[in-house]
């Protein structure tokens, strides 16, 4: 098993990876101890994501997390395994059978984003 260190950057590089065969540019934000893990650019829309990742079906995190950051939305990306990746607002319940997968929050971008303002 991997460091908890090791298996949050391994987690950050996959959806990295996914993103960017969608046509997303990202920027790891290295060690960041905030709550932003990728900034995500694409066709003038940019979106902040928290990173996660578990083996197990329900995931708690610690304190309250900002909706947005700077008028940019952020959202909570949860590797649960497997290749079942999901997406939160942060808030959320996070558990492996809720949020958005990861794939289908790619596809559904705008509606996304349009649905939090």
């Amino acid at each position: 098993m991997a460091p908890p260190k090791r298996k949050g950057y391994l987690a950050e590089r996959k959806i990295r990876m996914l993103l960017q065969r969608h046509g997303w540019m990202t920027v790891r934000s290295g060690g960041s101890l905030g709550p932003a893990d990728l900034v995500c650019l694409r066709r003038g829309k940019c979106i902040l994501m928290q990173v996660k990742s578990t083996s197990k079906h329900l995931l708690y995190v610690e304190g309250p997390m900002p909706g947005e950051i700077e008028g940019f939305p952020l959202y909570v990306v949860v590797d649960f395994g497997y290749g079942d990746i999901r997406v939160f607002t942060p808030g959320e319940k996070i558990s492996k059978k809720g949020g958005m997968r990861l794939r289908d929050f790619m596809e559904n971008i705008e509606h996304c984003l349009e649905k939090r303002f």
